[in-house]
């Protein structure tokens, strides 16, 4: 059963990835689609968790080829930048806001729009929670826009990641999201 984001903080980080609500592959593939008739304001989505490690920052520097040393090199994160640790990239952070997004709205609804900011430093081992809650919905051109609060939360209730999004949702018995989507006409 889905916890509410604040019951959730409550618990050690160790339970708080026991509740991990990241789907599958397979969930994904099978998912039955998310209709605007389906959410209400006040909402919150399913949460994921990620706890990244040193390998994994490392993996991430490679693919992206960010090669700053803040993200790799223990060392010098502590000793020459006065870092708690090497840092989480906030390129990673990027990354994983769209996907949240898309799983949302799949098979047929459209992540629109996002926009988050950057505050706080995450280092390896802590415990990270990509959130949203409804706090809006509207029609328009036959489509149902959804309005987010989105961020990503520490285990310790430190807001690294706010922002908000707009995603788009088809209407119970309406016509399909358009692919690629284009929003309708003022």
């Amino acid at each position: 059963m889905s916890l509410p984001l604040d019951d959730l903080l409550k618990l050690s980080p160790e339970e708080i990835i026991q509740h991990n609500e990241k789907p599958s592959g397979d969930q994904l593939r099978n998912k039955a689609q998310t209709y605007y008739e389906d959410v209400y304001e006040g909402m919150e989505l399913p949460k994921y968790m990620y706890k990244p490690t040193p390998t994994h920052l490392f993996r991430w520097s490679a693919a992206i080829e960010n090669f700053h040393r803040i993200h790799y090199d223990l060392d010098f994160g502590i000793n020459h930048d006065k870092n708690p640790s090497i840092l989480v990239h906030g390129s990673w952070k990027q990354s994983v806001a769209p996907q949240f997004l898309k799983d949302f709205t799949l098979p047929g609804g459209w992540p629109w729009k996002a926009r988050f900011e950057h505050r706080a430093m995450l280092v390896p081992g802590d415990i990270l929670i990509m959130w949203g809650k409804v706090t809006g919905k509207y029609e328009k051109g036959g489509m149902g826009f959804v309005d987010l609060e989105i961020g990503m939360k520490t285990q310790d209730g430190i807001e690294s990641m706010p922002g908000t999004a707009t995603v788009v949702l088809p209407l119970r018995g309406g016509k399909p999201i358009p692919y690629p989507f284009v929003p309708p006409a003022e």
